[in-house]
């Protein structure tokens, strides 16, 4: 009797782990265990992630610590890099640091590589035109594509999600025109495929804001070019000076105008979601949180959503969790099955 008790304690710790890790656990459904697609899309439901604030030393820690609190390992880690050149000492410009790699064994990274040198002089700022013309191939481009494709020859083809100048609506006219950028995107996906990374997973990161819907249709590079397409849509409230916005009102709208205007097919990616904290009202947060699982399943072809638990410049724009109800209702969101796919 004490062997089977210890082995209903082990299935019972097999099951908590499989959940914990974001596995989906025994319930999963048979069509649901399907391998995913070449683009790293689950065959059902959407991954979850996050974006942790961190140090480039201690990215580990802190991704650990945040998991702690939801309860499960995340799918998806999203990090910020930019575009000098790779040097041992400056991690802001080494495309997979060894603290991505030991987060990538066992789990999905979002790169976002921005055209910037941060800290650098105004002179010293990559230009779209620049980089279509070729300027920044082998010192930057040719040197991060080889470092991409070594840790897919190591780790079993382990793919990752790439995204150049995430919310480059915002950056025109400072980076250069709309045309300019598509050229720049274009240049580095054929430098990499001249270069032969065939495990990077092209990722089209807007801001969706309504108000740059014609300049968002003329910064897409193409169909040809794009593998998922993101947005960054969050409640910001007193931050931008806005009414309090449900989270089905800050996806919705701009869900169904990218599926009108770019793309009826392409994989989305809520690439970074969030909302503000009514000080006046501490429970909202932890309500709109809530909200997520049930609109989130409605909304065709989100294969992906990323909580975004840090601060935005500017007063009142801390948009991380708050308090522990906001914690509390994070974990619920987490735990959901839409959310609890089998990984790669």
């Amino acid at each position: 009797m004490l062997g089977l008790a210890a082995a209903a304690v082990c299935a019972s710790l097999v099951a908590a782990l499989a959940v914990r890790a974001g596995t989906g656990g025994p319930g999963v459904a048979p069509e649901c265990r399907k391998p995913v697609s070449d683009l790293l899309e689950p065959p059902c439901g959407a991954w979850f992630g996050a974006f942790v604030p961190h140090e480039r030393s201690d990215l580990a820690e802190k991704v650990a610590a945040y998991e702690e609190r939801i309860g499960r390992r995340l799918d998806i880690v999203y990090t910020y890099h930019d575009m000098s050149e790779v040097t041992a000492s400056r991690l802001e410009g080494q495309l997979l640091t060894e603290q991505e790699r030991r987060l990538g064994r066992d789990r999905m990274l979002l790169l976002s590589w921005e055209s910037k040198v941060w800290g650098g002089a105004r002179a010293e700022q990559p230009r779209w035109s620049d980089i279509a013309a070729g300027e920044y191939d082998a010192g930057v481009i040719d040197v991060q594509a080889r470092r991409i494709k070594e840790y897919g020859e190591r780790n079993d083809g382990r793919r990752v999600f790439l995204s150049f100048d995430l919310e480059m609506d915002t950056r025109v006219p400072d980076n250069g025109t709309a045309g300019q950028f598509v050229s720049a995107w274009r240049h580095v996906h054929d430098r990499f495929r001249r270069l032969g990374v065939d495990n990077v997973i092209w990722t089209w990161i807007t801001t969706g804001y309504p108000g740059h819907h014609d300049l968002i249709e003329e910064l897409y590079p193409g169909d040809d070019y794009v593998d998922w397409i993101g947005y960054n849509q969050y409640n910001y409230y007193r931050c931008h000076r806005t009414e309090w916005m449900s989270f089905e009102e800050t996806q919705t709208p701009v869900h169904r105008w990218i599926r009108a205007n770019l793309s009826d097919e392409k994989p989305l990616m809520l690439s970074e979601f969030g909302s503000a904290h009514d000080t006046g009202r501490p429970s909202r947060q932890a309500r709109w949180y809530r909200e997520v699982p049930g609109v989130l399943k409605r909304l065709d072809g989100v294969k992906a959503a990323l909580q975004w638990n840090h601060r935005d410049p500017g007063p009142h724009c801390d948009l991380a969790l708050a308090n522990d109800e906001s914690w509390d209702a994070m974990r619920r969101l987490a735990s959901d099955r839409h959310l609890n796919q089998p990984p790669p």
